[in-house]
């Protein structure tokens, strides 16, 4: 799965996405990930205050990365 991010919904459909994908519940998924039931569920939610580290966390447990690529700035 590749997507372009341009908003914490965005990351949080892929987490939820990939969580299903993996056949976990909320619950099975945030123990998994080491946070609780509540961030895991306003993350995928979009919710735009979740802390950026605990985000990271969930990728990585998830077996997600995030990556950052430079933008071009092309003249249309």
């Amino acid at each position: 799965m590749k997507i372009l991010v341009k908003s914490v919904t965005d990351i949080g459909a892929a987490v939820r996405r990939k969580r299903k994908g993996d056949g976990l519940t909320l619950v099975d998924a945030a123990g998994l990930c080491n946070v609780n039931y509540r961030f895991l569920s306003d993350l995928e939610n979009g919710k735009p205050t979740v802390r950026l580290d605990k985000v990271l966390q969930v990728l990585a447990a998830l077996g997600l990365e995030l990556e950052i690529t430079e933008r071009s700035w092309k003249n249309d």
